[in-house]
């Protein structure tokens, strides 16, 4: 059965500038592991959703745990997934995929989320995007990475770098791209 595990006081805002109450929610699954997701109740009545699966825990206490420390910047993301907003598909040049190899393909064509913008999140201050960063686990600055294309390495390639090295690659990319502008 699932539970609240943190109601968020801060009202989100989505793109079209409608505002929400979130609340994070989580199960125990059948292995004994925790999902949770978010819910999101529109202020002007209309019918609440959710967001899918943002992440698994070991444990309520550690999914109860996950849910404070999300930021209102991972919130908006979360929104915008769960509203249905686009998401960036990693297309590779034509010259790196062989036609033949269909794994290589379907692997390449494959959704990538990201749980923020770092761009929007870098106007705001470099000091609050390393902030927003350092929360995040490794496999979403990787997916941040990809669906930004802020390196041309591969995912492989990515999942070997350390948190550090991931937030100071973004961090990077951002400026240099906003310095270019």
């Amino acid at each position: 059965m699932a539970e609240v595990l943190r109601q968020f006081a801060e009202p989100v805002l989505s793109a079209n500038r409608t505002s929400y109450r979130a609340q994070a929610v989580g199960r125990a699954m059948a292995d004994g592991m925790w999902e949770a997701w978010l819910e999101f109740f529109p202020m002007d009545g209309r019918s609440p959703f959710r967001s899918p699966r943002e992440t698994t825990q070991s444990n309520r206490a550690e999914a109860v745990y996950w849910a404070t420390g999300l930021s209102t910047t991972y919130l908006e993301g979360a929104l915008g997934r769960a509203l249905g907003q686009p998401v960036v598909t990693i297309t590779p040049p034509r010259a790196v995929v062989d036609a033949a190899d269909s794994a290589t393909v379907s692997a390449r064509h494959r959704r990538v989320d990201a749980v923020l913008n770092p761009f929007s999140v870098y106007e705001k201050g470099e000091a609050l995007l390393r902030k927003e960063l350092g929360a995040l686990a490794a496999w979403h600055l990787v997916n941040i990475v990809v669906a930004y294309r802020l390196s041309d390495d591969s995912e492989a390639v990515l999942n070997q770098l350390r948190q550090g090295a991931l937030i100071d690659l973004i961090v990077a990319r951002v400026r240099q791209h906003t310095l270019m502008r």
